[in-house]
């Protein structure tokens, strides 16, 4: 019986038939098509997450590294931000850059890096070699990161020639996550009042 209902009826059988498969094709793709898209927005996640991971050494780890550990520490953290073409210079001939790369703007980068002991204070000349090395490589944006601190002078240097200061304080939101670029608007900030400074001096010794 059913046979020939079909026979008698192929045409409009058909048809439904064929349109119930289209539509099944069409859900079928749709929910590949979610499923891929959860799935590669979960290991985004998982990527970033790992990333941050990877950044978060505390600071006593940071202090025992040598200087080109400190300095790949950094270059990581720069990828980690979304900065590209991102490579290590130091070393001799350096010509006063530690790390390049660029901004996820695009604007081009020098980067310093210098792991002193915490109760040691960075001078003004170490910020004037930074300045060279921006005009040598002809860099948008100057960036100074040290493990200790500046001198209220050098400090006072950075913000008049435009170099991001990322001392210890910001040295450690940096590395507990926080981006590069977010560090910009506190910069000449962090390093704390008279009651901060004493409490540091006391830890360090500085």
């Amino acid at each position: 019986m059913a046979l020939v209902l079909v026979v008698l009826f192929r045409a409009s059988v058909w048809s439904y038939l064929l349109g119930v498969a289209a539509v099944a094709a069409a859900v079928s793709v749709w929910r590949l098509w979610h499923t891929d898209r959860l799935l590669r927005g979960r290991d985004r996640l998982w990527q970033q997450e790992e990333a941050v991971k990877e950044g978060r050494r505390t600071l006593a780890e940071v202090d025992v590294m040598t200087g080109t550990e400190f300095e790949e520490l950094v270059a990581g953290l720069c990828r980690r931000d979304g900065c590209t073409e991102v490579r290590r210079v130091g070393g001799a001939g350096d010509n006063g850059a530690d790390v390049l790369g660029r901004l996820p703007d695009g604007r081009t980068m020098v980067v310093q890096c210098k792991r002193y002991a915490p109760s040691r204070a960075i001078p003004n000349r170490e910020l004037r070699d930074l300045l060279g090395a921006r005009v040598h490589f002809r860099a948008d944006v100057a960036v100074f990161v040290t493990t200790s601190r500046f001198t209220g002078p050098s400090e006072k240097f950075a913000l008049e020639h435009d170099i991001l200061a990322v001392h210890r304080d910001l040295l450690g939101l940096w590395n507990n996550g926080a981006s590069l670029v977010s560090l910009g608007p506190v910069n000449g900030r962090g390093q704390g009042d008279a009651r901060h400074r004493a409490r540091w001096k006391k830890a360090y010794g500085g």
